[in-house]
């Protein structure tokens, strides 16, 4: 999700979501080292929520884990599944796949340093490294060397050269079935799904087998499906927020970045999705894309689109 969750998106989600665990985009420990942003901004609204790290280095790691421990992140998550070209350069990604000891390494080297979760987001496999055995010998390794109790599992194998990132995303086929054996098979770790899960109810059937289930794509480009979570989910009994709820209740925000010079499209191409399948929806799309970027754009441009959006607030809670 690089690009994509950053702590913009995160705050929108957050408003309707109290419950979830939110992922930041996943961020190189050579950013964090030796960049010179701040890469490990987050507000603290956000809880609960987990780094997602990038690197191959286990003392890299370890310093990065520890900063991020004292800024109060809520869990540390190494990606060993990202295929992209700029990724597996780095030695970082699912390219790690194919070096389960240098991963569990990792995972040690952190988890000796800080007491927050260390977890890892893996693939199913690696090019013609697509085994069921690969797999397995790679959650062993990486559990019983590395001391990894969690692992999230996109239910995909990755090709490391041939296929673009997006690709990746799409054309390995889902393998459900084999992540749901995996689980069977380490009935003591704590497994997450992720790949291709587009709404609650799929979420639903893979709680009957899984741990917890990841939605990115889904939950970025459709965060309507995020307003029932609590409830569908977690069995929360708060009220259902409504689009237009999580619109207004974002204004505070968008207030504070812009006072801070932050522009307004930089937060609004976030909540573009949110009305998905309702009448009015690419008005407000548009709206919000035609102007947003514009000099002085505030508060009242996204009210505007708001306005384009006319369906009964019960429909919008549904979409």
């Amino acid at each position: 999700m690089l690009d994509w969750t950053d702590r913009h998106c995160r705050h929108f989600h957050r408003l309707m979501t109290g419950q979830t665990l939110l992922y930041t985009e996943m961020v190189t420990t050579g950013a964090i080292i030796h960049g010179k942003g701040d890469y490990l901004g987050f507000g603290e609204e956000e809880h609960p929520v987990s780094l997602q790290l990038g690197g191959s280095n286990p003392a890299d790691l370890a310093h990065c884990a520890k900063l991020a421990e004292a800024r109060g992140y809520d869990e540390i998550n190494l990606n060993v599944g990202c295929p992209s070209d700029r990724v597996q350069n780095g030695m970082f990604g699912a390219c790690l796949m194919g070096q389960a000891s240098l991963v569990a390494d990792c995972i040690k080297a952190m988890r000796d340093v800080v007491s927050i979760p260390v977890t890892v987001k893996t693939r199913i496999g690696i090019d013609d490294q697509d085994s069921y055995e690969f797999l397995c010998d790679f959650i062993h390794q990486v559990s019983e060397h590395g001391g990894c109790d969690t692992f999230i599992i996109h239910a995909r194998k990755a090709w490391l050269s041939g296929l673009s990132p997006k690709e990746n995303r799409e054309i390995p086929p889902l393998d459900y079935p084999r992540v749901y054996q995996l689980k069977r098979d380490f009935p003591h770790l704590t497994m997450a799904i992720n790949g291709g899960i587009k709404t609650l109810e799929e979420a639903k059937t893979h709680l009957q087998f899984m741990d917890g289930v990841m939605v990115g794509r889904e939950a970025y480009q459709n965060p309507g499906m995020l307003l029932n979570v609590d409830r569908e989910l977690f069995g929360s009994e708060a009220p259902i927020k409504t689009g237009p709820d999580i619109i207004r209740a974002l204004y505070p925000y968008i207030e504070a970045e812009l006072s801070k010079g932050t522009y307004l499209g930089h937060i609004s191409r976030h909540i573009l999705g949110l009305f998905q399948g309702v009448p009015g929806a690419r008005q407000f799309r548009r709206h919000l894309s035609e102007n947003a970027h514009k000099a002085g754009a505030g508060i009242d441009v996204v009210e505007q689109a708001l306005s384009m959006v006319n369906q009964p607030q019960e429909a919008v809670a549904q979409a």
